[in-house]
């Protein structure tokens, strides 16, 4: 009955992560030593966000409690998930930084964001796109660019008219 309780627990526990997280990453960790799994797991942890190793079958039944059933055809061999929970592609960043970095033949094997799977180059893409906050401000500058050539094409004839006015003043100045 321990066993039973203790797999209940933990199924518990990744039904939250996976209801609270905004992304998810795969990571089949085969090869790679504990001491890099802790400097990941620091890595991660130091963003906020999350790495775990998972039993498939459990990952699998807290999936289908969330509503994330397509996950179930990812989550085979193993596997470790990070889980993301302020910027998707910084999380993203991080594996596929690590990754990059480390000399362990570890994969990154797909992801989700919300109920959307990821392949693996989905995954390398979203560690390419800039933060949130930079997208918002690049949307944001490119809503003002018409605005501010407006007021600049309709100031243009003012400020001509303001310069033939300062000229003609100065040449009466002058006289």
């Amino acid at each position: 009955m321990a066993k039973r309780e203790a797999k209940a627990k933990v199924i518990d526990e990744l039904e939250e992560e996976f209801a609270k997280c905004n992304v998810g990453i795969f990571i089949d960790y085969r090869g790679l030593p504990t001491p890099e799994m802790t400097a990941l797991r620091r890595k991660l942890q130091s963003t906020g966000n999350k790495y775990r190793v998972v039993k498939n079958t459990l990952a699998r039944f807290a999936a289908e409690r969330t509503g994330k059933k397509e996950l179930g055809g990812h989550l085979k061999g193993p596997m470790a998930i990070a889980f993301g929970y302020t910027d998707m592609s910084g999380t993203a960043r991080v594996v596929t930084d690590y990754l990059s970095e480390s000399k362990a033949n570890i994969s990154i094997k797909g992801g989700f964001i919300g109920d959307t799977l990821l392949t693996p180059d989905q995954v390398k893409t979203l560690a390419t796109l800039p933060s949130r906050e930079i997208l918002l401000a690049m949307v944001l500058g490119q809503m003002k660019a018409p605005v501010s050539t407006l007021a600049g094409h309709l100031a243009s004839p003012l400020r001509g008219f303001i310069g033939i006015l300062e000229g003609r003043m100065k040449q009466l100045e002058g006289k």
